[in-house]
């Protein structure tokens, strides 16, 4: 049994992974909803009341369960990794919060970064030669995921949601290679931007399969025999 398998067929584990990405991911980019919120939104837990928190917040979460199942379709079906596949992903991470079709056609900034992403009007090139370096690198594993994601946080192709389109871009080529994902915490938040700031690619390869390997350890206990 391969790893997107076992996720797919362990109802509990999938939704132990859902929630846990979808929460982290969108708390690493301001999301005040909490764990338990975050669950009742994605699976209609209706005994939990939700006050006070902005729709924006709501859809985010709604959108990122989404996006992650068109990971794993994705993945199901063998469809090429290519342009297409990183807008449709970007394109439901923005449902009913911002019109993102295609590549942002404005001038972006990365709150808290020196880094400034380039002139709309490179990012198709870039993401051209972005998508055809990743298709073609045989490096380590770990070493290509984090070199990547790096390089796609730098050019930012897209308006808004650049963040968690990155971070599920990196469990589709986990589980692409039937390796454990991973949930980056919003408490390594800090750790996490470093990386991305500095540069590191090494170092958050490593960290990465640390990550890889706590997860499987997680998957274990939900009866994972791999």
């Amino acid at each position: 049994m391969t790893i997107l398998e076992f996720v797919l067929n362990n109802n509990d584990y999938l939704e132990d992974l859902i929630t846990r990405s979808t929460y982290h991911s969108n708390a690493i980019e301001g999301s005040t909803l909490t764990y338990a919120e975050t669950y009742a939104i994605l699976y209609n837990d209706n005994s939990f009341k939700i006050e006070g928190k902005e729709p924006r917040e709501i859809y985010e979460a709604i959108n990122h369960k989404k996006a992650l199942e068109l990971v794993f379709n994705s993945l199901q079906n063998d469809d090429e990794f290519n342009e297409r596949f990183i807008m449709k992903l970007n394109k439901t991470i923005n449902t009913d919060i911002k019109d993102t079709e295609g590549y942002r056609t404005v001038q972006v900034f990365i709150q808290g970064s020196e880094h400034i992403p380039p002139e709309p009007e490179k990012v198709p090139n870039l993401m051209m030669y972005y998508i055809y370096n990743y298709n073609y690198d045989e490096q380590d594993i770990f070493a290509k995921i984090a070199r990547h994601h790096i390089e796609f946080e730098k050019i930012h192709p897209f308006e808004d949601g650049n963040g968690r389109t990155g971070r599920l871009l990196i469990n589709y080529e986990l589980l692409k290679n039937d390796l454990p994902p991973v949930v980056i915490a919003k408490e390594d938040r800090v750790k996490y931007f470093e990386f991305l700031r500095n540069n590191d690619s090494n170092n958050l390869a490593k960290w990465l399969k640390e990550l890889s390997i706590r997860e499987k350890e997680r998957m274990e206990k939900f009866g994972y025999k791999g």
